[in-house]
C-alpha cells in the first residue's frame, strides 16, 4: 500500500478551467496547460475542482475536462478527479467516468446548498466511493461549502479502506495535524491553503493541492525542496514571497482565477476567461496584471539557484 500512496505525495496543481474564445471547454488549451505543468515537474494534477470552476459547469463539460486531461498526461502524472456535484447521481456518473479514463484517485466536496446532517454527508461520500474501485480523498473546504469536516466523521470514513486521505483546505494547520494523527502513515493529507504550504507540510501534510500552483509551480516545487531537505529558513522565506504574490492576486475586483489566466496569457498560454458569475479582469485592473507577472518572474529567478 505504501507504493500506491507514494504517488500521491508532492505538489499537485489544481487544474484551471480552459475555455475557447466562445466560452466552451477547449481540448487544445486543456491539454496545453496539462503538458506545461508536466514539463515544470509537478507530481500530479487535481482535475475538476474549485480552480476548474466545476460548480459553474454542466455534467458534459466536466466530463470533457476529465477526458482532455487524461489524454494529455495519463501515465505521466498522478491524476485525481474531483467529482463533487449538486446531486449524488451526478457525482457517481463523474466518478465512474473518471475510472474509465484511468484516473488514479477521486475526491469530492460535501454536498452544498442545503445544510445536511453528517449522516447525509457520510452517505453521499460512501455512494461515490462504492461506485468505483479507486482510492478516495475527502475534500474539506468549509469556507465555501459551509461544512467543516469533524474528526468523528473523518474516522468513520476511514473505516472504508478505499478512503485514503483528505484534501484539507480549512485554515487552521491544527486540522492537518489532527487528520494525519488519526490516519497515520496509511493515509495522505494534502495541504489546501496555498498561503500555508510550508506550515501544512511541517504539521504532517504529505504534499499539497492548490489553486495558485499553476501560475507559479516553480515556487511551490522549490518550497517542497526546502521542506524535504530540512532547509527551513529558506522554506519560511519562500513562503513569505509566495504569500506576497497571493495577496497581489486577490487584490482585484474580479476573480483570482481571471487574474491568473491573464498572467498566463502574458506568458503565452491563452486559457480563455472565467465562467460567469465569476468576473473577469477589466478596466484599470488590467494594467496591474503585468506588474504581478513581473513579480512572479523575478521571484522565480531569485530562488532558482538557491539550495
Amino acid at each position: 500500500m505504501k507504493v500506491i500512496l507514494e504517488k500521491f505525495k508532492g505538489v499537485f496543481p489544481a487544474l484551471y478551467a480552459c475555455y475557447d474564445d466562445t466560452g466552451e471547454i477547449s481540448r487544445e488549451r486543456t491539454m496545453s496547460l496539462c503538458n506545461y505543468l508536466y514539463e515544470k515537474g509537478v507530481k500530479g494534477l487535481y482535475v475538476g475542482g474549485s480552480s476548474g470552476e466545476c460548480i459553474y459547469q454542466n455534467l458534459e463539460e466536466r466530463k470533457a475536462t476529465l477526458k482532455y486531461a487524461s489524454e494529455a498526461v495519463k501515465g505521466k502524472l498522478t491524476l485525481i478527479a474531483h467529482v463533487g456535484a449538486p446531486s449524488t447521481r451526478e457525482s457517481k456518473i463523474l466518478a465512474r467516468y473518471a475510472a474509465e479514463l484511468g484516473y488514479d484517485g477521486l475526491s469530492a466536496i460535501p454536498p452544498i446548498y442545503f445544510k445536511l446532517p453528517e449522516s447525509s454527508i457520510y452517505n453521499y461520500w460512501t455512494e461515490i466511493i462504492d461506485s468505483t474501485d479507486l482510492p478516495f480523498f475527502i475534500y474539506n473546504i468549509p469556507q465555501t461549502t459551509g461544512y467543516s469536516l469533524s474528526l468523528d466523521l473523518f474516522k468513520k470514513m476511514l473505516a472504508n479502506k478505499k478512503v485514503k486521505g483528505v484534501k484539507n483546505s480549512s485554515m487552521p494547520v491544527l486540522d492537518i495535524e489532527r487528520f494525519k494523527r488519526a490516519g497515520g502513515d496509511d493515509i495522505i493529507v494534502f495541504n489546501g491553503p496555498d498561503e500555508q504550504y510550508v506550515a501544512g507540510r511541517l504539521m504532517g501534510a504529505d504534499g499539497g493541492i492548490g489553486g495558485t500552483y499553476g501560475v507559479m509551480p516553480e515556487l511551490f516545487l522549490k518550497a517542497e525542496e526546502f521542506v524535504t531537505s530540512g532547509s527551513f529558513k529558506n522554506a519560511r522565506a519562500i513562503q513569505g514571497d509566495i504569500n506576497d504574490i497571493i495577496i497581489a492576486l486577490t487584490s482585484f475586483n474580479g476573480s483570482m482565477y481571471s487574474v491568473i489566466k491573464e498572467i498566463l496569457k502574458l506568458k503565452g498560454m491563452n486559457l480563455g476567461s472565467v465562467r460567469a458569475p465569476l468576473e473577469g479582469v477589466s478596466g484599470e485592473d488590467l494594467n496591474k496584471v503585468k506588474d504581478i507577472k513581473e513579480l512572479i518572474d523575478s521571484t522565480i529567478l531569485k530562488w532558482k539557484k538557491v539550495k
